[in-house]
């Protein structure tokens, strides 16, 4: 290997990556792994054993290299690689102060479009929660869009004081700009500069005898007040930090975030990486490229337990996605150390209770095989769901727990084939056949498989898996809702009945409330995912209907507008101009979207 900058990675015999790395230079780096250097870690000993290749990229420099290791990571997703599986993006507030009425919305992405950005905030009530107040202290508009449309009598937020009315010529945009300007400085944290503007503004209206006017700047001023005693200030540095602590131990790494915004304690967040291998520096790099990618929030600050080889690497990347200095600091003393402390500590609590649970849930496991007499806790199940309404857009959900919790990048979703007539078990079967043909191979590593629903459906499972010759498949039972008139003196309390192949009365398990707790999540996990599958076929369905009913749109224009636009009711909510602006679609057939569309408005609840 060269002594070049590049990304390398390590294959098991079947050609499947098992880790990807970058270095500086890539022949030490990886001959450290081949002379024991880096191998003390146990996983790291695990991998090297699994593996019998070594490939590599050369780039240009640094920073290339780490943009390539974070791509290849993100594509292969190596099992001792970080793996951020939870890459969903956070709440966050976006304003615009360059439109004339600006408003408050909620997004997850942050884009470089010259918009205020506050957040992320930790959970979607948390972001409704300050959404609530900030309209109840600042009110500006709620009506959605861009331009604002006039309107002859203002909203009801107007009458209840929570908007200023500007839509209907109640304010002028000199005055609105004055709420905006104290909303960004409540934002930012300047509540210092807010509340000395809040009492200029209500000395002056006091003073022009304007009392109404003043007692209102007054109950603004106690309501930010108030907002400032409920919030904890935990640095004085008031900038925006994130605060990255460790806790590895028995070969697990759990790594707790605290977000910090203008010295405030906005939010936490915890990460599981169970199966990442290499020193702290190595998971904590890998973790910021990961996390740090595709519009998320980037602050001022990341405050880190150890130093980072690359972290002149990792800030100049930052620097240049925020247009700002990142500077990356591992902490020593004062204020860091004691935000660092602070997250470690939550990160050893947050190991101890994964453990607890995982205690817990092995033990129900092996309730649930005992009960059951399968021949093994059964650490990985799927259960099959069917939804449809009388036959018609029927589809097939399968949902998979590993050792008691979902495995979301297993779930798999059907839509039946060649059934018009309502006919759960042979859709069920169908669903089956198909999933143990699926070239995935999640079948073939089930423990066991559940069935929503009762003696028919496993019957004919049963008898399908028999046609196929897999003799090596899967414990089959059915779960089925019991019906009152069919209780007898069986299952007291409880109305849920399992149905095992080659008996004829179902096991009762209501002296075992933990197995059936965990066998109802797993179904009505199953039913939730059916559910969501199948209302976005119905509204797929009945866009495509509406549109074959417009003159001037064909197969292409329809195809666009399907991709465009996710169900009936964002078609009717789509102005002219959003219908203009979508490529492929002229003038003249947009008018005639929107005149078709307004017509249906009336049975739009009906739906």
């Amino acid at each position: 290997m060269p002594h070049l900058p590049g990304v390398y990675f390590f294959k098991d015999a079947e050609g499947a990556i098992l880790y990807v790395g970058k270095a500086n230079d890539l022949r030490k780096r990886t001959s450290s792994y081949l002379r024991g250097s880096v191998s003390g870690d146990i996983k790291t000993r695990v991998f090297l054993k699994k593996a019998t290749d070594i490939e590599y990229i050369v780039t240009s420099g640094e920073k290339e290299a780490l943009l390539l290791e974070a791509s290849l990571i993100k594509k292969h997703r190596p099992r001792y690689n970080v793996i951020l599986r939870d890459d969903k993006n956070y709440p966050a507030l976006r304003i615009d102060p360059r439109e004339p009425f600006p408003r408050l919305d909620v997004v997850r992405r942050f884009q470089k479009d010259k918009a205020l950005y506050f957040g992320p905030y930790p959970s979607a009530y948390a972001v409704r929660e300050t959404l609530k107040i900030l309209n109840q202290l600042f009110p500006l508009r709620h009506c959605k869009g861009k331009k604002l449309m006039p309107r002859e009598r203002p909203c009801l937020n107007y009458a209840l004081g929570r908007c200023l009315g500007a839509c209907a010529g109640k304010v002028t945009q000199e005055e609105y700009r004055k709420a905006v300007d104290e909303v960004v400085l409540f934002l930012q944290g300047k509540t210092d500069a807010l509340q000395q503007q809040l009492r200029q503004s209500m000395a002056v209206a006091a003073g022009a005898l304007d009392f109404e006017q003043a007692a209102w700047y007054r109950d603004r001023l106690q309501g930010v007040a108030t907002v400032l005693e409920k919030q904890r200030i935990v640095s004085d540095r008031f900038r925006d930090q994130d605060v990255l602590g460790l806790h590895q131990e028995e070969g697990r790494t759990i790594l707790f975030a605290l977000f910090i915004r203008q010295g405030v304690l906005n939010g936490k967040r915890d990460f599981d990486l169970k199966e990442a291998q290499g020193e702290k520096d190595d998971i904590l790099r890998s973790f910021i490229q990961q996390y740090y990618s595709e519009g998320r929030f980037i602050p001022d600050e990341i405050i880190v337990p150890v130093p980072l080889e690359d972290w002149k690497t990792l800030e100049e990347w930052l620097s240049e996605s925020k247009t700002k200095r990142v500077r990356i600091l591992p902490a020593q003393r004062g204020n860091r150390r004691y935000l660092l402390d602070l997250a470690e500590s939550n990160a050893r609590e947050r190991f101890s209770m994964v453990q607890k649970h995982n205690q817990r849930d092995a033990s129900i496991l092996q309730g649930l095989q005992r009960v059951l007499k399968l021949p093994a806790p059964p650490e990985r199940m799927a259960c099959v769901d069917i939804s449809n309404i009388q036959g018609l857009h029927a589809v097939g959900a399968i949902v998979v727990f590993a050792n008691g919790l979902p495995d979301k990048d297993s779930y798999r979703h059907f839509r039946i084939e060649g059934r018009s007539e309502p006919d759960d078990p042979a859709m069920m079967a169908e669903v089956v056949e198909r999933f143990f043909k699926d070239e995935s191979g999640i079948a073939s590593n089930l423990d066991l498989l559940v069935l929503d629903g009762g003696k028919g459906q496993l019957n004919r499972v049963i008898h399908l898996l028999k046609e196929m010759d897999l003799t090596a498949h899967p414990p089959v039972i059915a779960l089925a809702k019991e019906r009152e008139a069919d209780r007898g003196s069986k299952g007291r309390g409880l109305y849920e009945k399992v149905y095992l192949p080659g008996r004829k009365n179902p096991v009762y398990l209501s002296h075992f409330p933990d197995v059936l707790h965990l066998l109802q999540r797993l179904r009505d996990e199953a039913h939730r995912f059916a559910i969501s599958h199948y209302k976005n076929v119905h509204s797929k369905e009945l866009l495509s209907s509406a549109l074959d009913a417009i003159p001037g749109i064909g197969q292409k224009r329809k195809q666009t507008l399907l991709q465009h636009f996710e169900s009936m009711e964002a078609l009717r909510q789509a102005s002219l101009e959003e219908l203009q602006g979508i490529a492929g679609i002229p003038m003249m057939v947009a008018r005639a979207i929107r005149e078709v569309m307004s017509g249906e408005e009336g049975v739009g609840s009906r739906e």
